[in-house]
């Protein structure tokens, strides 16, 4: 069954010539938010496929708490729609801490953990009811306006007809200018359900600063369920870093 699950984001790089990694892509990245800042993105995100869609929209919060840690709150309001109507309602709250382990800044690379926990918050026809852990690590390699980062993990996945599984990407992206920054991503997630399928998914995105402390962030693409059908997501955001 495809479906669609917000991912917690992370930060924008802060300096103007670096290249961009992280939100709006579903590959996460290393990189933690800067101490002591914040970087809140209200996002809305979908998609579609078996002739009807779902959606969340909502607040990412994070947070710089300790040198190298960013904290991480994911607030959504689920949204769906299939031929019993339109429906809203709460979604699962997603609770995180990402470590990055390894900083080498002459040599561009990074590599972080960013263990999640997703809280059965949702409403019975948006959760399964159930706890679930996210356990991922990321990696980024920055060379002049590229960056390559990229990763996975394993989603423990309690409840009646689901499964654990593994899920992964990677993205490149190209810093274009002082405002703009453009990339490309593949990405691959195992069953969630017995009986599910594996379902890849390909996209592009970019960041476009508005000025100050704001961005505009939209990604989007074609995503495929093995022996089924395609179908395609999207991802649209305004960003915050103070």
């Amino acid at each position: 069954m495809m479906r669609i699950r917000v991912r917690a984001l992370v930060a924008l790089v802060a300096l103007p010539g670096a290249a961009w990694a992280g939100p709006p892509y579903v590959t996460d990245d290393p990189q933690p938010t800067d101490l002591d800042h914040w970087e809140i993105y209200a996002f809305g995100a979908g998609q579609r496929a078996h002739g009807s869609w779902d959606g969340a929209a909502g607040l990412d919060l994070n947070y710089g708490g300790l040198p190298g840690v960013q904290l991480t709150a994911t607030l959504p309001v689920d949204l769906s729609h299939d031929s019993s109507g339109t429906h809203a309602g709460g979604g699962d709250v997603e609770l995180g801490v990402k470590y990055r382990f390894l900083h080498r800044e002459a040599a561009g690379l990074d590599i972080a953990v960013f263990p999640r926990v997703i809280l059965p918050t949702a409403r019975r026809r948006f959760g399964t009811g159930r706890a679930q852990v996210l356990l991922p690590v990321w990696a980024e390699k920055d060379w002049g306006r590229w960056s390559l980062f990229g990763g996975g993990g394993y989603t423990i996945n309690p409840g009646a007809g689901n499964r654990d599984f593994w899920q992964g990407g990677a993205a490149l992206t190209r810093t274009v200018s002082e405002r703009l920054s453009l990339g490309a991503e593949a990405t691959l997630e195992g069953p969630d359900a017995v009986g599910g399928h594996a379902v890849a998914g390909l996209g592009v995105g970019g960041v476009f600063r508005l000025g100050g402390p704001f961005a505009l962030l939209v990604s989007g693409g074609p995503i495929h369920e093995h022996h089924g059908p395609t179908g395609w997501r999207g991802y649209a955001a305004l960003g915050i870093n103070f």
